[in-house]
């Protein structure tokens, strides 16, 4: 109620692109998911520290304002944010991306990035097939320092992180995947980038990204065929943190590992697009 309260004042201030951009941070508390593989972000926003001996990889900057959360976070866990070394994204949307400029002055990290998200990135959500009619959803431009594609690896201290294409949320939204080694047995841990159709998607005949329909389909058959044993998203929504944490201080199963409800999820991700697509297309023959 508080944070509805702070953006309707902040609308009527000076606009709801102030809402966007200083939002009232939603802090959880940081923890170790499996083996090198910690929790470093909000309630809702997924960010993921990668430790290795040769300097750390973050995934998703999250917002701005939310940066200072995750140093801090970080810095919790016994660990440098000055180690930060690679930084990478799930894809090009503000809320996962707009903290990245702020994040690599502050660490000197390189900023990889999957191709076709790259030009939303550097135009801070400008270019963007949907938002970038919308100024609310920009933030600030980030230059990328190496330019991704399906399938590239990221090797850091024994590290290996694949980057799969999964577009349609974004035309570069990229769901990662790694090897992780915890109390001697190796897990598969897949960090889902974003399956979700939002409001304003046009599935039929968009101009702006014709291939959209195709793209969410190629996709969906992509992660159906991936082994998945921890299952982790952009979105904490998505792999139900908040009851997998509660979980996790009180058991000595660890409830991250959940290749059942990974596969429920892409199922019924799959019946959501198509449902939507269904209803697209009638409208279009009315």
């Amino acid at each position: 109620m508080i944070k509805k309260i702070f953006c309707f004042i902040a609308l009527v201030l000076l606009g709801n692109r102030l809402c966007l951009a200083y939002p009232m941070p939603n802090p959880f508390p940081p923890f170790q998911i499996a083996g090198n593989l910690y929790y470093v972000g909000t309630d809702d926003l997924a960010s993921y520290l990668i430790v290795t001996p040769e300097g750390n990889i973050l995934i998703n900057s999250d917002l701005e304002a939310n940066v200072p959360m995750i140093k801090a976070s970080i810095e919790k866990l016994g660990f440098k944010f000055s180690d930060t070394k690679i930084l990478l994204i799930s894809h090009a949307h503000y809320d996962h991306a707009a903290g990245s400029q702020l994040i690599k002055q502050q660490t000197q990290a390189q900023y990889k990035v999957m191709e076709a998200d790259v030009p939303e990135v550097e135009s801070g959500g400008r270019s963007d097939f949907v938002y970038g009619r919308d100024p609310s959803m920009y933030f600030a431009p980030t230059q990328v320092d190496t330019v991704l594609h399906d399938g590239d690896q990221i090797k850091l201290g024994g590290t290996v992180l694949t980057a799969h294409l999964t577009a349609g949320h974004t035309k570069g939204c990229t769901t990662w995947t790694m090897p992780v080694q915890d109390r001697g047995k190796t897990y598969q841990a897949v960090i889902v980038g974003s399956l979700s159709v939002n409001p304003g998607y046009k599935l039929i005949y968009n101009k702006a990204y014709p291939t959209i329909a195709t793209d969410y389909e190629n996709s969906l058959k992509l992660l159906k065929s991936l082994p998945a044993d921890i299952f982790l998203g952009a979105h904490a929504s998505m792999f139900d943190l908040q009851k997998k944490y509660d979980a996790l201080m009180t058991s000595s199963l660890n409830p991250f590992i959940d290749p059942i409800g990974y596969q429920k999820y892409i199922a019924q991700k799959e019946q959501d697009f198509y449902t939507e697509l269904k209803k697209q297309g009638s409208a279009n023959k009315s």
